[in-house]
């Protein structure tokens, strides 16, 4: 009880500072953020009393939740996640982010214009007016990754998008560092906030995480989410990094299993193994003796909200979504689009599930630090792996309405060729030109491979 009343405190803690930090941005208005923070209407518990007692056991030691606090927290943090797909739609290029903080997971939203609070607070959300748009920060961060996409900026191992600040952040280990990655780019330094960081990502591929397998009867990796793929074949979705197109997996029990399809790393870090017959998908988590975790759909989880990974090197770890759309510089190169958090994990937890509530998140990419110290852990959403794939997320134990892959839109683009940096290809109506050389895989085409090609 009293380890959890601590955690429950550095939690509140870390959520005074985040909202000093907040009120202290340029452009803030007192109209807009002076009012007590609505509360969210009480969600529904529909589905919250099914998590999974591992995931509880999980949180009550990460998080200092009890289960009743913990079911209470998933079910806000969904109706959270609601509330804000309504506000970006009705608030369009004014919409500057949105995040959860403290224990009762309150919903803030930032606009870039004041005349929106009142729409916010209507909708049970605490307003505030940022200087910068949502928009206009992903922008902000895309050109600097296009910089390293070039070349992977060394003393330089993650930058992202943080909403909390309406600042992209630029982690560096030394300024000089910095300032020429900046100055490489064009983005505004109003923009920017550099930190002083001494990390090293790495990935996590040397032993298993989650349900572990194996690429060619030597290194493990771990199985992400099941899947469908047309209404047949069956796999699963994990780390890039763990293997590409054509090496053989075999199970956890060393029973053969299939092959990578599709492998995209660096860049992304996401891939898809088609298994044989003798597997059958199941929408479920390893609980490892703790029940296992059933997976219902995959809505993305705010900023602030709680999230938990498997793997069997380390178990259950849960701790929350720190920033999302952000770049992490590993030895092999840089890969973007993955989500920061404080979860722990370590060697063999690579391509593991990461999942909030029920809902699943991503696959282990890499990081730092370790589960006895603490550490920083970065996950590739799954949702842009299972559209780059033409896959489907196995949910309750069946597929989800399962669809055959996608057609061929015509164009020049073909798997197995050979592309250069510069050459210029069509894919549907649209042309693109080749950013970095490779041999061209299923599934990397060039509207879902941004890392190799780019629109023109």
């Amino acid at each position: 009880m009293e380890r959890s009343a601590l955690r429950r405190r550095a939690l509140a803690a870390c959520t005074a500072t985040v909202a000093v930090g907040v009120l202290a941005l340029a452009g803030l208005t007192g109209s807009a953020s002076a009012d007590p923070a609505p509360r969210l209407a009480t969600p529904t518990t529909a589905g919250t009393d099914q998590l999974s007692p591992g995931l509880l056991a999980a949180m009550r030691r990460d998080l200092g939740l009890t289960a009743a606090e913990a079911r209470d927290r998933i079910g806000r943090e969904s109706r959270a996640a609601a509330v804000v797909a309504g506000l970006k739609r009705s608030l369009g290029a004014d919409f500057a982010g949105a995040r959860l903080s403290g224990d009762d997971a309150t919903l803030t939203v930032a606009t870039t214009d004041a005349a929106d609070a009142a729409r916010i607070g209507r909708a049970g959300a605490r307003a505030v007016v940022a200087a910068h748009s949502l928009a206009e920060l992903d922008a902000a961060k895309a050109a600097l990754d296009r910089v390293a996409l070039r070349k992977a900026p060394k003393g330089i191992p993650v930058w992202y998008v943080d909403v909390a600040t309406n600042r992209v952040v630029v982690q560096a280990a030394r300024a000089s560092t910095a300032d020429a990655f900046l100055a490489a780019s064009a983005v505004p330094s109003e923009m920017v906030t550099v930190r002083q960081s001494s990390e090293e990502p790495r990935t996590f591929t040397d032993l298993r995480g989650g349900d572990a397998y194996y690429m060619n009867g030597s290194g493990r990796c771990s199985i992400g989410f099941p899947v469908k793929r047309g209404s047949s074949q069956s796999g699963f979705v994990s780390a890039g990094h763990c293997g590409t197109p054509g090496v053989s997996t075999s199970g956890y029990n060393q029973q053969a299993q299939g092959s990578f399809q599709g492998s995209t790393f660096p860049g992304r870090d996401y891939s898809w193994v088609a298994t044989n017959a003798n597997w059958t998908p199941r929408a479920l988590v390893n609980g490892y003796g703790n029940g296992d975790v059933t997976v219902t759909g995959s809505t993305e989880a705010l900023e602030g909200a709680s999230v938990c990974r498997s793997g069997s090197t380390t178990g259950w770890h849960c701790g929350t979504v720190q920033q999302r759309n952000t770049s992490v510089t590993y030895q092999e190169g840089t890969v973007s689009g993955v989500t920061r958090t404080n979860v722990c994990a370590e060697p063999g937890d690579s391509g593991g599930s990461f999942i909030s509530g029920s809902q699943a998140q991503g696959v282990t990419s890499g990081g730092s630090g370790n589960c006895s110290q603490g550490g920083t852990t970065y996950f590739q959403p799954v949702n842009p792996a299972l559209q780059a794939y033409g896959l489907t997320l196995v949910t309750n134990g069946t597929p989800t309405d399962p669809t055959d892959p996608p057609t061929d839109p015509g164009g020049s683009w073909a798997a197995g060729t050979t592309y250069a940096a510069g050459d210029v290809v069509t894919y549907g109506p649209a042309g693109y030109r080749c950013l970095q050389g490779h041999l061209a895989q299923p599934g990397w085409t060039p509207p879902n491979a941004p890392a190799l090609w780019q629109q023109l």
